[in-house]
């Protein structure tokens, strides 16, 4: 059995918490063992189920906010627990901290993989400029480099690395998130939306995601739709001001912010269509949730085109504005409909999205 030290889980369950459970929880358990090395002492996303399923979490301080004992307990842990581990694989959005590939190299862990799962800066200019620090050395200490998509390969590898790298795809469950009728009228009943159309969105509310843009776009579309709802789910950093922003375009009452939910599946399915205006992703888990339930898709042209599998998806451009925006979730509501799940799975298969076939080619490739 291959025993795997993972980092990269936190305690907001965003786009890279899934991915990492989506191969987590279809993976053979009898060839490979998970444990989770965590830069926080708070709960992280998914942690019951991890301790349920036999994995082990180790904690330490975060870096932000002591580095000496974060680098006491980080060297402390890695000196007493490197030798159970074949593999380290460390998911991150930027290299702007490599201190547990430098460990597990020091430590002796053989395989180390780094592996990117975004396509730009989304952190602060200083993190930025260590990043650009990190990427000029990073074969020194990583032996392995994946990545979500060709967007994200290309801004996290210096050119000299790119062939080298292994898209590992952000494959789902199809089957989990295929529509579901009954699903759809229960929570349109409970949030009395039987008579609306609903405009849905799910991510961490962050400057990334640009929620703020979302509620300009909506606010015109209500000018040609008055019986719309627009239904946020996530929790973030802008929660306070995206509310704020909602009643001051006097539109507060039809805005619905649920938080962080564990049934997004249900919640697309109660959705007439998805949103997507990102400012930039690497290739975003939420659009492939969001098209195995085959609901019409908007989403910003600056996102990994990779993404695309449904004829029902439209990319536009973010230079285009809020009113343009507007009109084409009019075009969209007029004119699309979603796709049957009958018609879903062999697009996914040809475009390797399907966790039950790619698991099996990240056990390859975790056994060399």
């Amino acid at each position: 059995m291959k025993n795997i030290l993972i980092f990269g889980m936190t305690e907001i369950a965003g786009g890279m918490e899934s991915f990492v459970m989506n191969y987590y929880r279809n993976i053979d358990k009898t060839l490979f063992h998970f444990d989770f090395l965590c830069n926080t002492y708070n709960n992280i996303a998914y942690e019951e189920e991890l301790i349920h399923s036999g994995s082990k979490i180790f904690k330490f301080t975060a870096r932000n906010k002591n580095y000496f004992k974060y680098k006491k307990e980080l060297n402390i842990f890695f000196k007493k627990y490197a030798k159970e581990y074949d593999c380290i694989w460390v998911n991150v959005c930027s290299l702007a901290n490599i201190d547990y590939l430098k460990l597990a190299k020091k430590y002796g862990i053989k395989k180390r993989i780094i592996h990117s799962h975004n396509s730009k800066n989304m952190d602060s200019f200083f993190r930025g400029i260590l990043h650009r620090i990190n990427r000029s050395f990073i074969e020194k200490y990583a032996t392995d480099f994946f990545s979500c998509s060709q967007e994200a390969t290309n801004w996290f590898y210096k050119k000299t690395i790119i062939n080298k790298v292994k898209i590992i795809k952000n494959a789902i469950d199809l089957n989990k998130y295929r529509f579901n009728g009954e699903n759809r009228n229960e929570i349109r009943k409970n949030l009395n939306l039987e008579n609306n159309f609903v405009i849905g969105n799910v991510g961490r509310l962050h400057f990334q995601k640009n929620q703020i843009f979302i509620l300009d776009v909506f606010k015109e579309f209500l000018k040609k739709c008055n019986n719309a709802k627009l239904i946020l789910v996530g929790e973030g950093e802008d929660e306070i001001k995206l509310k704020q922003k909602a009643s001051l375009l006097g539109i507060k009452n039809k805005c619905l912010f649920v938080g962080k939910q564990n049934n997004i599946e249900q919640w697309i399915s109660a959705f007439d269509v998805f949103l997507f205006p990102s400012l930039f992703e690497g290739l975003p888990i939420s659009l492939l949730e969001a098209q195995a339930n085959g609901i019409p898709i908007l989403a910003s042209s600056e996102i990994s085109k990779e993404v695309k599998i449904n004829d029902n998806f439209i990319f536009y451009s973010l230079k285009e504005n809020y009113i343009n925006w507007a009109k084409k979730l009019v075009y969209m509501k007029e004119n699309l409909k979603r796709i049957s799940y009958e018609n879903l799975l062999k697009s996914f298969d040809l475009y390797g999205y399907d966790i039950k076939t790619e698991v099996k080619k990240f056990e390859k490739i975790l056994m060399k």
